[in-house]
């Protein structure tokens, strides 16, 4: 049985689609309307952690659905619950270094650690989760089946490699994530400039999403957003930390990401509500070249 941690957005609709695939599958979350909206969906609802540890089922397995700030506080409460030969699962967008520390932590421990990269949001209850998986053989292999389950029929499921490796490779998914993002918002503004052209960026985009080689979930998504308007959204854009763990592991492996390092900044940019940097280019353009200098 799959006891999963964690039943929020992501982790009710996991387990719904595991519940749907036949798989059994019970949960916990300390938040109690997480657990009534679990149990409202017909999925097994303990009251807390020692007693999801104490419901009936082998082997044990443990899937922790939190968000990775949390990682370490749900381990800690769990550890003391845990016997050898269970096994446990971060679904989280753990940073990969801290995975294969945990890995450790609890292979001295008799306990078995997987770490599993997901994408996919809300959608993947529907339409599966793409799934990059690190770890032992034989503990990847003990949740094969609920992994497949979750994952797209057909692909979308790749066991990455040892520990920490389903984790490294969603760290890159989520960094290259920052620069389609980047590239197509950019293209939204050049087109939202050909103004005297006629253009309509949101007719554009939707046309784009058949035939042309720039098509795909995010430019679907794009489209969909236009069709609705962005007026009244705040250009503050956060950062969640994986492009910032990417861009760090490039910098020690000597490797150049050009791209995902300008749309990396250009979410800190976003996030800058002083605009001290603007400010001083154009103090800077005045002082050497007397360019004229726009007052608030």
């Amino acid at each position: 049985m799959m006891r999963l941690i964690g039943l929020g957005r992501m982790g009710l609709g996991m387990a719904r689609r595991l519940k749907g695939k036949g798989l059994a599958v019970s949960g916990f979350d300390p938040n109690p309307e997480a657990r009534a909206r679990a149990e409202a969906a017909g999925i097994p609802v303990a009251e807390s952690l020692e007693a999801l540890a104490r419901a009936p089922g082998d082997p044990r397995l443990f899937w922790l659905m939190v968000p990775h700030e949390a990682v370490e506080a749900v381990l800690e409460a769990l550890i003391p619950l845990l016997r050898p030969g269970d096994l446990v699962a971060d679904g989280g967008n753990s940073f990969y270094k801290e995975s294969r520390r945990r890995a450790q932590v609890l292979a001295e421990r008799g306990v078995g650690f997987v770490d599993v990269g997901i994408s996919g949001g809300v959608r993947g209850e529907v339409e599966g989760y793409g799934l990059m998986v690190g770890g032992v053989s034989a503990h990847v292999g003990a949740f094969w089946p609920y992994l497949e389950a979750l994952a797209p029929e057909g692909g979308g499921l790749v066991h990455a490699g040892g520990p920490g490796a389903g984790h490294y490779a969603k760290m890159v998914h989520n960094a290259v994530e920052y620069g389609l993002m980047e590239a197509y918002a950019e293209g939204v503004e050049l087109l939202a400039a050909g103004k005297e052209l006629g253009l309509d960026p949101a007719q554009v985009v939707a046309a784009w999403r058949q035939g042309t080689i720039v098509r795909g979930f995010l430019l679907d998504r794009l489209a969909e957003v236009l069709a609705e308007g962005v007026e009244g959204i705040a250009p503050v854009v956060a950062e969640t930390g994986e492009a910032r763990w990417a861009l760090m592991e490039a910098l020690e492996r000597r490797v150049s990401l050009p791209a995902i390092a300008q749309a990396f900044f250009a979410r800190l940019e976003s996030q800058d509500r002083t605009g001290l940097r603007l400010r001083v280019l154009a103090a800077l353009r005045h002082a050497f070249g007397g360019h004229e200098v726009v007052r608030e």
